[in-house]
């Protein structure tokens, strides 16, 4: 079976959410880092256009059903950032679907991103990193949402390069 590392992993983060809200210290850790390599695969796509990389997936009970990366110079209007294309990709889901969701995202969420999980009642929002730029995270959180940073490496990296070639673009990022 050519996929069956992420089917564990699914079935693995399934049983997470069952079990209910998830810490960063659990076992759980873990599968969060497999999907948010995979939200930094998104994020490099970001780094040809010249802007800031970003990305995001959105999981539904152990299942990626949303990918997306910053689009901002692609794609008008200039506000396709990582979570809303990744919402976009997704396509439609009812409200019930995305209160079993969790949106995974390279960095922080900035105030529109925030919005956007808010309305779509997003429980569950792990973050790569928030070193670089920390976002609505208080909000977020007096919202109700669980928040969950890993602190990756791997994000840390890609903001670094990237930013040492454009240092200019930190302030580029819209909220």
């Amino acid at each position: 079976m050519k996929n069956k590392g992420l089917v564990f992993v699914s079935l693995a983060l399934l049983m997470c959410v069952i079990a209910g809200p998830v810490n960063a210290d659990d076992s759980s850790k873990k599968i969060h880092k497999q999907f948010m390599l995979e939200a930094v695969k998104e994020a490099r796509k970001s780094l040809p256009e010249g802007v800031m990389p970003e990305g995001a997936l959105l999981v539904k009970e152990g299942n990626i059903i949303g990918r997306g990366h910053n689009r901002r110079a692609e794609k008008p209007p200039a506000i396709i950032l990582s979570e809303i294309d990744c919402l976009e990709n997704a396509g439609k889901l009812t409200e019930e679907d995305y209160k079993k969701c969790v949106i995974y995202t390279t960095l922080s969420p900035g105030d529109m991103s925030a919005d956007v999980i808010l309305a779509h009642k997003i429980p569950i929002v792990v973050i790569g990193e928030n070193e670089t730029f920390k976002g609505a995270e208080g909000y977020l959180e007096s919202r109700g949402v669980q928040l969950i940073d890993l602190d990756m490496e791997e994000c840390k990296d890609l903001m670094q390069e990237f930013l040492e070639n454009r240092p200019e673009l930190l302030d580029e990022r819209l909220g």
